[in-house]
């Protein structure tokens, strides 16, 4: 008998990772994609996208703030 290995979850490329932690900053998920997620994406990748996508959040609001009051 000839044993088949089981194979390794397909990692989410940063475009995927990028649209999952804007997604999720929004709030908004369906079912299937989260579950889609959970099973490509690692930790790491969605911590340093998680903290790439607050900066830019805060230096947009920033930015937007000093255009109205400027």
């Amino acid at each position: 008998m000839q044993m088949t290995q089981a194979q390794k979850p397909v990692r989410a490329t940063p475009l995927q990772v990028a649209k999952a932690v804007f997604w999720s900053f929004l709030g908004i998920r369906k079912g299937a994609e989260y579950e889609k997620d959970a099973a490509s994406l690692t930790p790491a990748q969605v911590i340093v996208a998680g903290i790439i996508g607050a900066i830019i959040l805060v230096l947009s609001l920033v930015m937007l703030v000093r255009f109205i009051t400027g």
